[in-house]
């Protein structure tokens, strides 16, 4: 997401550049935590890819993607080029919760931390969970 979403935004608000560089950093250096963690780290019991927890959390982090591809979709498509001004979004998981696409992203990540079942799995998903409820709260509002 961190690489294809902003290739699909059109135009609006320019980044500020260390706001670039610190989304940057953060996503270079959680990838390089979970995958030392998964490779280093992380060992599975044969059959792991049948337990439950794996098959529950990959659904979950599944259907999380698709609610955040499909909420960007929403939130891409609102407004006409040149157009401004406050839109709400409607569809999909908009039609349950105002940040659809914060939704998806914390079930997204509380997805991958069960199928994975690592400690910094976990501590991904719940700084998310505590990051993106407030971001959706502030929107909401």
């Amino acid at each position: 997401r961190a690489l294809i979403f902003p290739l699909l935004i059109r135009e609006g608000k320019p980044t500020p550049f260390f706001t670039f560089v610190l989304a940057l950093l953060f996503c270079v250096f959680n990838g390089y935590l979970q995958g030392r963690s998964l490779t280093t780290y992380a060992t599975y019991p044969a059959g792991w890819l049948g337990d439950s927890r794996f098959i529950t959390g990959f659904l979950g982090w599944l259907i999380g993607m698709a609610i955040n591809i499909h909420s960007d979709h929403i939130l891409r498509n609102l407004r006409k080029p040149g157009e401004t001004g406050y839109k709400i979004p409607r569809g999909g998981m908009f039609e349950y919760v105002s940040g659809a696409n914060f939704f998806g992203e914390i079930l997204e990540w509380f997805g991958f931390a069960l199928a994975c079942c690592t400690i910094e799995s976990l501590a991904f998903a719940l700084c998310t969970l505590f990051i993106l409820s407030s971001r959706a709260r502030q929107h909401h509002k």
